[in-house]
């Protein structure tokens, strides 16, 4: 019998490569080793489960046993890969060694947390998949106030979300604004101040420095000498690769997982997707780029090697009470802004110093000038 295709990891980059397998050979033995039930969920929804009083169950599309049978894949849930030996093209499992013909690693990445003096690890909430939520759900819901460490694109959507659930909210990051990877100062000030008409306090430009338990919650101190006592305590810093699987099997490693145009490890007969792979020197978190990589890797798997197309991607903020969309180097501090404002929205254009378009941001009902503004865009 053939050696199967086997995938680790059961996340977004995962189901997408099974997915565009099956378009393509609804025969080929295909095995996916995940820690996890497997369950199949829109990641993005974790956005807006606080305010929506959705549950983790509620999130779940297919679970696990109902993607594996829809696939007609072999899913071996629960399993933690413990070696992957390339020579032999085996995987040690717990309890079990598993052979591959082509090995694909979509581990994924995991939530960065700060050190805080006061503070354990399981003190900090973080919200990087089904799992994490289903373990802090309840504590969501009953807290009546929450720090939330990190202005970034999670953690500015995940402070809507909680205010919008009437939770005390305070959002604290060491940049001195929203979104400052994303958006230029002028207009993450828009959203400054539509966040300021919500039960949100901003603490910006300062740090965590000291949390002290008390009998419901935290007295946490920050560097500006603030304090604030709040139910629960949550991290959106960012994201680090799973790689320590790759580094163990003498894969190169450098911020993700080292890969090709056609994601190829520099290890023969294995590969990586998504969030945990680096291409060019950089991380390609977003869901459009896993997809068109999971289409040409399908196709590179069953024997016609295929380029991950270059595209740029479309991010869409979920911050529903000023909708963004924005693509390109939008936070660049040498782009020259043109700007056109209505009552229905902004559209901003950034230009470099040869008057050549390289990013947008678009909001509310300028929303629709997004698609043309991206075909005129360099791909980078």
């Amino acid at each position: 019998m053939k050696a199967p295709i086997v995938i680790i990891g059961s996340g977004f980059a995962a189901y997408q490569l099974v997915k565009s397998l099956r378009k393509l050979d609804s025969d080929c033995p295909i095995t996916v080793v995940t820690a996890d039930e497997g369950h199949e969920y829109n990641k993005p929804d974790l956005s807006h489960v606080v305010s929506r009083s959705q549950s983790a169950a509620e999130l779940v599309k297919l679970t696990g046993a109902e993607f594996a049978e829809q696939q007609r894949i072999t899913l071996l849930a629960r399993q933690t890969v413990e070696r992957i030996d390339p020579a032999q093209h085996r995987l040690e499992l717990a309890d079990q060694s598993l052979g591959y013909g082509q090995l694909v690693l979509a581990t994924g990445a995991r939530a960065m947390v700060p050190v805080i003096d006061g503070l354990m690890g399981g003190d900090i909430i973080t919200l990087n998949g089904l799992e994490e939520y289903q373990q802090h759900q309840q504590r969501l819901a009953e807290a009546r106030s929450v720090l939330v460490i990190g202005a970034g694109l999670i953690g500015t959507e995940l402070a809507m979300d909680l205010a919008s659930a009437d939770k005390q909210l305070v959002l604290t990051d060491m940049a001195p604004q929203l979104l400052p990877r994303l958006l230029p100062e002028f207009i993450a000030s828009r959203l400054y101040r539509c966040m300021d008409e919500m039960p949100v306090r901003f603490e910006l430009g300062t740090q965590v420095q000291q949390a002290v338990a008390q009998d419901r919650g935290y007295r946490v101190t920050l560097s500006n000498g603030q304090q604030h006592s709040v139910d629960a305590v949550v991290a959106a810093i960012g994201l680090r690769p799973n790689v320590q699987l790759a580094r163990q099997a003498g894969l190169a490693v450098n911020q993700g997982i080292v890969v090709d145009s056609q994601l190829r490890t520099n290890v023969a007969g294995v590969f990586a997707l998504g969030d945990c792979a680096e291409r060019d020197g950089q991380l390609h978190p977003y869901l459009q780029p896993t997809l068109l990589a999971a289409s040409a890797l399908a196709k590179t798997l069953l024997g016609q090697p295929t380029d991950a197309i270059r595209a740029n991607t479309l991010v869409k903020v979920k911050t529903p009470q000023l909708p963004i969309q924005l693509a390109g180097d939008t936070g660049n501090a040498d782009a020259q802004w043109e700007v056109k404002v209505d009552a229905d929205g902004m559209t901003a254009s950034a230009f470099d110093t040869q008057q050549r378009l390289i990013g947008f941001v678009t909001t509310e009902q300028h929303m629709k000038n997004a698609f043309p503004l991206m075909r005129q865009l360099p791909v980078s």
